[in-house]
């Protein structure tokens, strides 16, 4: 069952140092590209993923082809990719070793949460982290 308590997302955000955001963009117009600014702004280091625009760099951070690729422990990987290809978005996730996923607002896959969460995952699914950065007035632990 995906995290819904305040207490539990809350938790999972303050232990997150690194998140690697899968669809992210170089469009200062889509959400993806707004979410990583606030999330970098607010002290988190955000790894882009896209392989569209692999070699760029958004925010500052090179843009990677795949996950397996950062070579960095991962404890979030954020999802803006549809319902239908959020599932190979998790699986890649899971084959990393990241510590949770979260399916961002307007994604909902429970096929796939249900994989990650058998994995040991930790899994937010059709929630916005910015949003819930300033809801829940997160403090990271440093």
């Amino acid at each position: 069952m995906p995290l819904s308590r305040d207490e539990d997302i809350a938790q999972l955000l303050r232990e997150t140092r690194t998140i690697a955001l899968v669809g992210a963009s170089d469009r200062p117009d889509r959400p993806s590209y707004g979410v990583m600014g606030a999330l970098v702004r607010h002290g988190y280091r955000v790894l882009p993923v896209n392989p569209q625009i692999t070699g760029e760099h958004v925010h500052g951070e090179y843009v990677w082809r795949a996950l397996d690729q950062i070579g960095a422990p991962i404890d979030l990987v954020n999802i803006f990719r549809r319902p239908d290809a959020a599932g190979a978005a998790v699986d890649e996730a899971i084959a990393i070793g990241a510590k949770a996923v979260w399916l961002q607002l307007g994604i909902v896959n429970a096929a796939a949460a249900a994989r990650a969460e058998a994995a040991g995952l930790r899994v937010v699914m059709d929630r916005c982290t910015a949003i819930e950065i300033r809801r829940l007035a997160i403090r990271r632990l440093d």
